[in-house]
C-alpha cells in the first residue's frame, strides 16, 4: 500500500516529498563514501529510497549509518535521522561534517528504529511491508554512543515534514 497520508490542515506530504528527502539522505551517504569508502555505492540508493518510503508512510522514528567498533558495538563516526513533522524543519544543504575521523578497523553500520505507528500493525501487516523495502533488515541491538560529541541542527524537510540529522564521533 503506497501514497500519501495527510500531515496537517493545510500540508499533505507524498512520496515525491518523501524522496527529496531520501535523496538528502544519499547524498550524505555519497560524500561518506567519498571520504571513508563505504557504505557502497550500489547501496546507496537503496537507503536512500528505504528512508523516502518509511517516511511516505510515517513508519521511522530514527536511522543510523556510520562505522562502529565491532567488537564493543559502539559507534565511532554515526549520523543519526530522525523523522521530524512540523516545528523547527530546516533543509540544509548535504554535508558539513566535522574534520576526517581515522575509521581504520571499524565496519559500516547501519540501524533503523520504526515509529510506533509500524508497531500497530498487525506483524503480517509488519512483515508484508518490510519484505517491500529496498533493503533487508535483521534484527540487533543497536551501537553505543557514550564518549563523544553530538553536533546537532542539520536536517532536511519537504512540505512539513523530514529528518533532523545529528552527526556523532567518539573521542
Amino acid at each position: 500500500m503506497t501514497g500519501s497520508y495527510t500531515r496537517s490542515a493545510s500540508a499533505s506530504f507524498t512520496i515525491t516529498d518523501a524522496r527529496y528527502v531520501g535523496g538528502r539522505v544519499g547524498a550524505d551517504l555519497r560524500l561518506l563514501h567519498n571520504l571513508y569508502g563505504k557504505p557502497g555505492l550500489d547501496n546507496i540508493e537503496n537507503y536512500a529510497e528505504e528512508v523516502a518510503v518509511l517516511l511516505d508512510r510515517g513508519f521511522l522514528d530514527t536511522v543510523d549509518y556510520g562505522f562502529r567498533d565491532t567488537t564493543t558495538n559502539a559507534w565511532k563516526f554515526r549520523l543519526r535521522y530522525k523523522a521530524t513533522v512540523g516545528g523547527q524543519l530546516t533543509d540544509s544543504r548535504p554535508g558539513s561534517f566535522p574534520d576526517p575521523v581515522d575509521l581504520t578497523g571499524h565496519g559500516f553500520h547501519s540501524h533503523l528504529a520504526h515509529s510506533s505507528s509500524f508497531w500497530l500493525l498487525t506483524s503480517s501487516e509488519q512483515a508484508e511491508f518490510e519484505q517491500s523495502l529496498p533493503i533487508s533488515r535483521t534484527t540487533g541491538t543497536a551501537p553505543s554512543a557514550l564518549t563523544g560529541i553530538t553536533t546537532t541542527g542539520h536536517g532536511y524537510a519537504r512540505n512539513g515534514a523530514g529528518v533532523s540529522r545529528d552527526v556523532y564521533v567518539a573521542y
